[in-house]
């Protein structure tokens, strides 16, 4: 769909109009849609704002939005990550954060702004949907349109597809999400491979009672564990000491720490974790992305309260303990806090769709690839 109307692009900068830039999807592209799930306002005004965000040590963005007759009908973001270039020798430019009406006016003139930022900052190509790194949202979603989104995830029309690869965007690589039913009790063969590998690598579950002190004991050393666990896969940018403790700061004081396991070998060194979250969604659209003046009284309810559905927000295994089944540990550990918490299923979140070594941890579970989600590349 087109229409001949003028369309104005204003570049995005400052706390006032960067807030506009974050309520655009959840006030008007996606009001009171039932899928879409938005994100804190408050975590989108952050991640632009280079005093906040700790990834301007070492990036740069330009954010634009799009109007027709005075009104917002699109945003998208233009990334450079210089510190992943430097290390891949690539020129790349990344787009994210991108939502626009179903007008391919509108979308070809936000893709030639970022595009025609990103050749004047001497980039060779582009691809996304990415943020700064993988803690920010990524892919465009390509498939489970009728499925609600989860807290870290995006959600997109369907046509978003048709425009961008009119815009020459080529496939480069996909994640798949699975929904998997929690089992009322550990199974068997799962149960077996975790003996086996405790015994065999004399290995150990931790769990902590109190954040601060996991934060002592292992909040750095949690991160660095991401850094070598997902070195090697597809976009990844490796997490800075000033990354981390922003991160650190930002998400364990939220996390349920009984959903926390630990993996420690006999030297008490961290060779394994799984972060998972009570699914923060309906509470999101519930706050349409705000804490206050009562948004965070809804997401506390979904911390704390009851909630039939837990977010895998992420596992990570240390590299030379990979193959071998140290996640059953993870899950046998956690399969009976989740019945007492009362989770009918858990959300994967995004895995690449050729990394068999996460995939594989489901086999014994009950499941369901229900999403599926895409990053593009052009070269510009």
């Amino acid at each position: 769909m087109s229409d001949s109307r003028p369309i104005h692009v204003k570049e995005i900068s400052g706390k006032r109009a960067l807030t506009k830039f974050a309520v655009f999807p959840t006030d008007v592209l996606y009001k009171d849609h039932p899928y879409y799930v938005p994100s804190l306002i408050a975590d989108i005004t952050g991640t632009f704002d280079p005093k906040e965000n700790p990834a301007y040590d070492f990036s740069e963005s330009v954010c634009y939005m799009a109007y027709i007759d005075g009104k917002p009908v699109g945003r998208i973001a233009g990334i450079i990550n210089h510190a992943l270039n430097e290390r891949t020798g690539e020129k790349e430019a990344r787009f994210g954060f991108v939502d626009f009406i179903d007008n391919k006016n509108v979308s070809e003139i936000l893709f030639k702004c970022v595009e025609d930022w990103a050749r004047r900052k001497g980039m060779t190509s582009m691809h996304g949907p990415l943020g700064f790194s993988d803690m920010d949202p990524e892919g465009l979603l390509v498939e489970g349109f009728d499925q609600m989104g989860t807290s870290v995830t995006i959600y997109n029309h369907a046509y978003y597809v048709d425009h961008i690869e009119a815009l020459g965007y080529e496939k480069e690589t996909d994640w798949v999400e699975f929904k998997i039913q929690v089992p009322k009790s550990i199974p068997e063969k799962h149960q077996r491979i975790t003996d086996i590998v405790k015994r065999k690598f004399n290995l150990r579950v931790i769990k902590y009672t109190d954040s601060k002190k996991l934060i002592k004991d292992y909040g750095q050393k949690i991160f660095e564990l991401i850094n070598e666990a997902y070195d090697d896969l597809y976009g990844y940018s490796p997490l800075t000491k000033r990354q981390i403790d922003y991160y650190i700061n930002m998400y364990i004081p939220l996390i349920r720490l009984e959903n926390v396991p630990l993996i420690v070998n006999e030297n008490d060194e961290l060779i394994g974790v799984g972060i998972t979250l009570p699914s923060l969604a309906k509470a999101l659209q519930k706050s349409r992305g705000r804490m206050f003046p009562f948004g965070f009284i809804h997401l506390l309810k979904a911390l704390k309260g009851k909630n039939n559905v837990v977010e895998m927000l992420l596992v990570a295994v240390r590299p030379d303990y990979q193959s071998k089944g140290v996640n059953a540990l993870l899950f046998s550990d956690l399969i009976p806090v989740f019945n007492q918490n009362g989770y009918d299923y858990a959300e994967s979140n995004p895995e690449l769709e050729d990394n068999n070594k996460v995939q594989s941890q489901w086999q014994y579970f009950e499941r369901e690839q229900h999403r599926r989600r895409r990053a593009y590349r052009k070269k510009l």
